[in-house]
């Protein structure tokens, strides 16, 4: 049984893995489950035996990107100890995992564009929440939450600007320069959280 579930668990890594590079070769508007089936060297019956289809296999993406990302973003936030250093801390910790998995992330902004139907939605809201409880916890602590206007407001405050520096990262590199981002981007979005301090 444990064999069988390890087994099971290697296919589906195996086909979000094949997901993630059609993504980015082919784009996720031209890319079917057929490609990624192809791209796998899986069998039709293992592809639906695992995702009942292409939103469910974006959305299984969607969250072990968040997974990965939010490991990295919250490590680095849990060691501050003020309210300025866990927002450029936070900000920092983004462009680092950015800069380093550039393919995960150009898929994470495109996903998250999509009208994903049958739930999914919701389901990646839920696991968001459960991921970043332990970070917005110790944001709240050092009183970020207040500063940046509330905890609904905290992404939008403090990494608004800085996703969308990303999103021309990503699909024009040549467009914005690393260095400036990671000097001026932590700075402004302390500065935001002042600016809308309650």
């Amino acid at each position: 049984m444990a064999t069988a579930r390890a087994t099971g668990a290697a296919r589906r890594e195996a086909l979000l893995d094949a997901a993630l590079a059609c993504f980015e070769e082919r784009g996720l508007v031209n890319t079917g489950i057929e490609d990624i089936r192809k791209a796998a060297g899986a069998s039709p019956s293992s592809v639906y035996h695992l995702f009942r289809g292409l939103p469910e296999l974006i959305a299984a993406l969607l969250e072990r990107t968040f997974v990965q990302r939010y490991a990295v973003v919250t490590t680095a936030v849990l060691r501050t100890k003020t309210a300025k250093r866990a927002v450029t801390a936070m900000v920092e910790a983004h462009l680092a995992w950015v800069f380093a998995h550039p393919v995960e992330a150009r898929f994470m902004y495109r996903a998250l564009a999509l009208d994903l139907d049958g739930g999914y939605r919701e389901s990646l809201r839920a696991t968001k929440e459960r991921l970043k409880a332990e970070l917005l916890a110790h944001l709240a602590k050092l009183g970020v939450g207040t500063l940046a206007g509330g905890e609904a407001t905290i992404d939008i405050v403090l990494l608004g600007t800085t996703h969308q520096a990303c999103r021309t990262w990503l699909s024009s590199p040549d467009a914005i320069d690393q260095r400036w981002m990671k000097k001026v981007l932590p700075t402004l979005a302390w500065r935001a959280a002042r600016s809308v301090a309650r």
